[in-house]
């Protein structure tokens, strides 16, 4: 699941069905990640307690920036965007711990995203990274040394929120200005990912395959260290 302030990460997918035997809020090992009890590319699906359905069947859960984002590459690549779902969930129960307890989804399924940026001869460098939940951003060494800045923290609450056009708690990567870096972890394209839709009242389920597919996704190794 995604945030916007620093927290967990995860992230993505597979394209066959599985029942998995982790217990709500367990850690994945690293690289893996549990499949849904339905196979993606159906009309629903069941993860945890919750059904997803097809994301762009509802644009009320979407901010516009996501939904803009899926439209755009649904123009080209129907296959990959009709693997993308969507579920409604409490806007209360949006953070990551809360949400994986509250539908029974296994945390390490989850991947969130966090918004770091450093300056450069005056140049404000921005990335948007996206970590599984199991672990956390690896901030003061590879985002930094990727955005060659000397020193790299993660945005403001406030200035995340605006820059974005999504709502706190909610960020995703699907959908953040085209003018920023969007680091993904390597761990996130393997299995099944949960992240933000833009909006507290739902996530996004979708392979990390189709993920890491989105214009301007940086593939990772290292990006995610484990938390302690």
């Amino acid at each position: 699941m995604s945030t916007d302030v620093p927290a967990p990460g995860e992230s993505t997918a597979s394209g066959t069905s599985s029942e998995t035997s982790l217990a709500a809020g367990e850690a994945l090992s690293p690289g893996h990640a549990p499949e849904p009890t339905a196979v993606l590319g159906e009309e629903s699906v069941a993860f945890g307690t919750l059904l997803w359905v097809p994301a762009l069947d509802r644009p009320d859960l979407l901010a516009e920036p996501v939904r803009a984002a899926l439209a755009a590459r649904a123009a080209t690549e129907p296959d990959a965007v009709a693997e993308v779902r969507v579920a409604e969930i409490d806007p209360d129960l949006a953070d990551t711990l809360a949400m994986t307890e509250a539908y029974r989804l296994p945390l390490g399924a989850s991947a969130n995203c966090v918004l770091v940026a450093g300056r450069r001869d005056g140049e404000e460098r921005v990335a948007a990274c996206v970590v599984r939940a199991s672990t956390r951003a690896d901030v003061n060494s590879t985002v930094r040394r990727m955005l060659d800045v000397r020193k790299a923290s993660f945005w403001p609450t406030e200035r995340a929120v605006e820059a974005s056009g999504m709502e706190y708690g909610a960020i995703t990567p699907i959908g953040v200005p085209a003018s920023w870096r969007l680091l993904v972890d390597a761990r996130v394209a393997v299995g099944p990912a949960i992240v933000g839709s833009g909006v507290r009242g739902s996530k996004l389920l979708l392979p990390g395959e189709v993920l890491v597919g989105f214009p301007g996704v940086e593939v990772v190794e290292g990006l995610g260290v484990p938390t302690a």
